[in-house]
């Protein structure tokens, strides 16, 4: 930035340095030229009226200066009378050019020092033609313009480097509360929660930033804290299975023979095992949603069928439980959608009022707008208040569930593949929950809940990845 502030310090002072010498320099000359103009009016009278000599005339006069003269010359360049200086101070050619009219010179001329600016024009007399030159030295002028010149190569350097300096401090001083964000940033740590940067007390662009900054650490550590708790659930989680496999599988290798307890040890490991695999396979679904990578296979599909086809999966179940399921469609309602995902979350919205709803489960579906609204409800109480406002987070469950079966992420599923689809899942009042597709996926729009969806961590995305594989 000083560099940048001296280099524009420098054209700024080189242009109004060329500015002020070129406008002198006009001024000075205009000035010669008005002299030069008086001087050559005055003599051209003299030579009209009279045949008297210029010197006997007013040579002090005529000539202003010493560094000044007046001379009367030929058409052809001969010398006929003049002041100050004696030699004919045009040549021949200059001479006829300026019988044809004034003319400006500028030549060097003996006597005079420096530089010599002459005014040549014609006037007629009664000798004939005769060629008037009035001239002044440009010595005092050029003096002029090369003290301004030196003036500015003088003063403008230090102008220039005083100007720089200051350029320097101010940026110092501004930059200061970077410098200090800077260090704290160094400094600050996930682990240890409520460190922020230092802001300014300027309310300027650098506060701002601060400010920004901050908001986007409180965002990283709060996604930080629900991924640290999203850890701590699914080691809890998985720890269950396996503790549950283990002691039945001890238990068989304790047993004496008896099939039967064999058997019933065999299958209590098998239910385990398939809990396990259905949550790693959950994980791993729930990891790729908040990666942004869930994927989604559209193909036109009838609701109604997808519907049916869910009933028909849970009627046993229900049938064991003494409940139904009820299928109410308005119309023939077709959308572009996954079929298998559409049909997996419908199926964890039936499970979870199968474990904690209870009477009739109803599925319906209606056109709202160029979206299609599906409704999964039953004539239980619905979510407890505390559950209400995170169903959809993961393993989010109530008190009442806590020790039940389940792990807490099939609404997730639901969310995370409603939002695949540019859709969303809302909680009505009561036990419904309400999932809401677009018809075409151009009329989506996709909505992202960050903060619901955290990628898991690297080592727990490879254990659950190898038990994916295993």
């Amino acid at each position: 930035m000083t560099a940048a502030f001296a280099l524009a310090m420098v054209v700024v002072i080189a242009g109004t340095a060329l500015f002020v010498y070129l406008r002198l320099r006009t001024d000075l000359y205009d000035a010669v030229d008005a002299g030069l103009r008086s001087r050559s009016d005055d003599v051209a009278s003299l030579i009209r009226g009279s045949d008297v000599s210029l010197a006997q005339a007013g040579g002090g006069q005529l000539a202003e200066s010493e560094e000044s003269f007046a001379q009367v010359l030929t058409p052809n360049g001969r010398f006929v009378d003049g002041t100050g200086v004696r030699a004919p101070a045009l040549s021949a050619d200059d001479a006829r050019r300026a019988s044809e009219g004034p003319r400006i010179f500028e030549r060097k001329v003996g006597g005079i020092e420096g530089t010599a600016r002459m005014l040549a024009r014609p006037v007629a007399t009664s000798h004939g033609l005769r060629i008037v030159v009035t001239g002044a030295s440009l010595q005092d002028s050029a003096d002029t313009l090369k003290g301004l010149i030196t003036s500015f190569l003088i003063f403008g350097p230090i102008a220039v480097l005083i100007a720089s300096g200051a350029g320097y401090v101010l940026a110092t001083v501004g930059f200061r509360p970077v410098e200090a964000m800077r260090q704290r940033a160094t400094r600050i740590s996930l682990s240890r929660g409520g460190e922020r940067l230092p802001l300014p007390d300027a309310r300027d662009e650098i506060r701002r930033l601060g400010e920004t900054l901050n908001e986007m650490l409180d965002r990283m550590e709060a996604s930080f804290e629900r991924e640290r708790q999203f850890v701590a659930d699914a080691s809890h989680e998985l720890r269950t299975p396996v503790a549950v496999m283990k002691a039945e599988l001890e238990a068989a290798i304790r047993s004496q023979g008896d099939d039967a307890s064999l058997r019933e040890s065999l299958v209590a490991a098998l239910e385990e095992t398939d809990h396990l695999a259905q949550l790693a396979e959950d994980l791993l679904l729930i990891a790729r949603a908040g990666d942004g990578l869930l994927p989604v296979s559209r193909a036109p599909a009838h609701i109604g069928e997808l519907l049916e086809r869910t009933r028909h999966r849970f009627s046993d179940r229900a049938r064991e439980q003494g409940r139904e399921i009820e299928v109410g469609v308005s119309g023939d309602l077709q959308a572009s959608l996954d079929p298998v995902r559409v049909r997996q979350a419908l199926g964890n919205l039936v499970d979870n009022a199968l474990r904690h709803g209870a009477g009739t489960i109803r599925l319906s579906a209606r056109r709202v707008g160029e979206a299609i609204e599906i409704d999964v409800g039953d004539e239980g109480p619905g979510f407890p208040p505390e559950l209400a406002p995170r169903a959809f987070e993961r393993f989010a469950r109530g008190a009442a569930t806590r020790t039940g079966s389940g792990a807490g992420l099939g609404l997730a599923i639901v969310l995370a593949i409603a939002e695949a689809h540019g859709g969303a899942v809302d909680v009505r009042p009561g036990a419904d929950v309400v999932m809401t597709l677009p018809r075409d996926p151009a009329c989506g729009r996709v909505r992202r809940r960050a903060a619901a969806l955290i990628p898991i961590s690297g080592e727990l995305a490879t254990v659950i990845s190898a038990l994916d594989q295993g």
